[in-house]
């Protein structure tokens, strides 16, 4: 199987609202499980579909640690229900961030909705990492990037960095 590839910062899709899917099929399958095989190779612990170009509300993840069994899970058309609390997820990164983590501040617990890949209705309530992921992945998913929710002064030092290294190459 081949990795989708995955855009990086500046890249305009990233900004893109992604649409619902309406039609779960075996297309889509295809592209779940080369999400699935391009998050784990880079390696990520998720991965939302405008990441890799495809404009559909799709994310996968997997938190559990490197060393243990994989276990994927599939959010299709993914809300946030509701937040609590508030927590500051240290040292965050991003596949479409490369070479920057930030503290971001998250809220401590979500409750998302969505479908699994099977079309079936499914409710999360997640705490913290967890509860940081998703709200990450589904940030993605309506154009948002972690360092939309940093300061304006190190998202600008962090854009600056990034222009002089594209104009290098």
């Amino acid at each position: 199987m081949t990795p989708f590839q995955i855009y990086t910062y500046p890249d305009k899709r990233l900004k893109q609202r992604a649409k619902p899917v309406d039609n779960i099929d075996g297309a889509l399958q295809e592209i779940i499980d080369r999400m699935a095989f391009t998050m784990y190779q880079a390696p990520g612990v998720g991965l939302a579909a405008i990441q890799v170009g495809i404009d559909k509300s799709i994310m996968v993840y997997d938190v559990t640690a490197r060393e243990e069994k994989r276990d994927l899970h599939v959010i299709i058309n993914p809300k946030i229900l509701s937040c609590e609390g508030e927590t500051i997820s240290e040292n965050e990164g991003c596949l479409s961030v490369p070479d920057y983590r930030a503290d971001v501040k998250r809220a401590k617990s979500v409750l998302v909705e969505g479908f699994d890949r099977d079309g079936n209705p499914l409710r999360i309530d997640a705490e913290d990492f967890l509860a940081v992921v998703l709200q990450h992945e589904i940030d993605h998913l309506n154009g948002k990037l972690f360092i939309d929710r940093i300061s304006r002064l190190k998202r600008e030092l962090y854009k600056k960095r990034i222009l002089k290294q594209l104009k290098r190459k």
